[in-house]
């Protein structure tokens, strides 16, 4: 599971996610799906950068916010720490990991649009490998955007 969090038009949003992969190694790529219904794929469709968190199993919490909550309601930015990459994505602090992407094309998948991301910055690297949020710890959790 990850976190997507996008800035544009001076609007953040961020939802959690569970369709995304690294789909090539050279030149590196990841592609990442957001819901057609979530207020995160309104705000990315005009934005150049998307930035990707993962989350250990530990941050249940912060799944809970982003997946759980729409940035319709609730300012989820004002319940974490975060910080602007140099693109001016919104980073969340916290996540065991990140990396920001430019948004090299988008692919209709349905109810899902994919963001092809070209990395252009990540976090340090890790000193271990912590257990990470899987499906499995959080497919319970009702969404937060609208049906």
């Amino acid at each position: 599971m990850y976190v997507v969090t996008v800035e544009a038009a001076g609007e953040r949003a961020g939802c959690l996610v569970g369709f995304a992969s690294q789909c090539s190694i050279r030149p590196p790529r990841f592609m990442v799906w957001l819901s057609k219904l979530n207020h995160t794929f309104d705000v990315a469709r005009s934005a150049s950068h998307l930035a990707v968190h993962v989350l250990g199993r530990d941050q249940r919490a912060l799944a809970e916010l982003f997946g759980g909550e729409t940035g319709e309601r609730v300012d989820k930015f004002a319940q974490v720490a975060w910080r602007h990459s140099s693109d001016g994505s919104p980073v969340l602090t916290g996540a065991c990991a990140w990396f920001v992407g430019g948004i090299e094309g988008q692919v209709q998948g349905g109810d899902h649009v994919g963001f092809l991301l070209a990395p252009t910055e990540q976090s340090p690297p890790l000193d271990c490998r912590p257990a990470l949020l899987r499906y499995s710890d959080v497919k319970d959790l009702e969404p937060g955007h609208p049906a």
